[in-house]
């Protein structure tokens, strides 16, 4: 089994609001097997999260492997609140972007 990207493997990755600093992200999986695949690699655990975002420990707030949705949550604290000056996506809505291209192994 070749290493394949996130976005082939997943049923949905979405980034969305968590109230006004927050950010919540979702990455759910079609069948167990992709979901422990990807789960037991470590590319979404709370360490790559912060790797991949350039986060410190202090902003991702929450990190959840939710088994019986075969999904995996995070939450991350926002730089600056919804809607405010320097906010470039005031639902948050696209800043899962940078999950899609991430590699997991085989």
């Amino acid at each position: 089994m070749p290493s394949a990207r996130l976005f082939d493997l997943a049923k949905t990755i979405r980034s969305k609001n968590a109230g006004v600093d927050h950010i919540t992200f979702d990455v759910i999986f079609p069948d167990q097997a992709t979901y422990d695949r990807v789960r037991r690699s470590g590319a979404l655990s709370r360490a790559a999260i912060s790797r991949i975002f350039d986060l410190s420990a202090d902003r991702l707030t929450d990190h959840v492997e939710f088994d019986p949705a075969l999904a995996i949550k995070f939450t991350i604290r926002r730089a600056v609140p919804s809607g405010s000056p320097g906010d470039a996506d005031i639902f948050g809505s696209q800043q899962y972007g940078p999950l899609l291209e991430l590699e997991i192994p085989p």
